[in-house]
C-alpha cells in the first residue's frame, strides 16, 4: 500500500472519529487545488475548516428546520404579497423576518380570515428564525396538543421554552402574553 493510500485512509478514520464529515467531503478537492495553485499549509487549513464550518452550519439549520415540523415548507420569497390588497406591509414582514422580536421576548399576532396566508407568514417567519440560529417550538396539531406531551417530555415535566414558538390557532399553545403585532390579514 502506498504512502498516499495510507495517509488517505488514516485521514478519513481520522475524520469519522472528530466527527467533521464536511471536511471529509472537500480535503481531497481542495489537496488538489493547493498543490496545483501552490497553496501555503494555512490556506489549506483555513479552506477545509470552512468547509466543515459550513457544513455544520447547513446540518443545525437543517436539524432545526427537522425540529420545528413545519406542515409545509414557507418563506417569505414564495409570498404574494399582491394578493393581500396591500393589507400586509412587505416592509414590516421584512423587519419581522429580521428577528428582533425573538430577542425582545415579544409575540406576533396574525389575525384575518381564511386563505389569507396567516399560515404561511407564521411558517416563513419560522424558517427565518431557523436560518438564523433560533429553536423553533413544533407546529402542533390542536388534538395532538391537548393529548400527548411536547416531544423529549413526559406527562408533567416543564418543557423548555424555544427561542420562536409558532402556533397555528389563537390560544393553543399558551406560551406567554401576544401582542398584537399590526399586520393584518395573513
Amino acid at each position: 500500500m502506498s504512502r498516499a493510500a495510507i495517509a488517505k485512509d488514516l485521514v478519513v478514520a481520522q475524520v469519522r472519529a472528530l466527527k467533521m464529515p464536511g471536511l471529509g467531503r472537500v480535503y481531497e478537492a481542495l489537496a488538489r487545488q493547493a498543490r496545483e495553485e501552490h497553496w501555503g499549509y494555512e490556506e489549506y487549513l483555513h479552506e477545509v475548516l470552512s468547509a466543515e464550518q459550513t457544513s455544520r452550519r447547513d446540518s443545525a439549520v437543517r436539524h432545526r428546520m427537522r425540529e420545528a415540523r413545519f406542515p409545509e415548507l414557507k418563506t417569505l420569497d414564495t409570498f404574494d404579497f399582491t394578493a393581500t390588497d396591500g393589507s400586509v406591509s412587505p416592509t414590516q414582514i421584512a423587519e419581522l423576518a429580521r428577528g428582533g422580536w425573538i430577542d425582545r421576548a415579544e409575540n406576533v399576532v396574525f389575525a384575518g380570515p381564511i386563505g389569507t396566508g396567516k399560515t404561511h407568514l407564521a411558517t416563513a417567519l419560522g424558517v427565518e428564525a431557523a436560518r438564523a440560529h433560533d429553536a423553533v417550538d413544533d407546529f402542533v396539531a390542536p388534538q395532538r396538543a391537548r393529548t400527548q406531551p411536547a416531544r423529549g417530555h413526559s406527562s408533567g415535566s416543564s418543557p423548555s421554552r424555544p427561542h420562536a414558538a409558532r402556533t397555528d390557532r389563537a390560544g393553543r399553545r399558551g406560551r406567554a402574553t401576544r401582542r398584537r403585532s399590526g399586520c393584518k390579514g395573513e
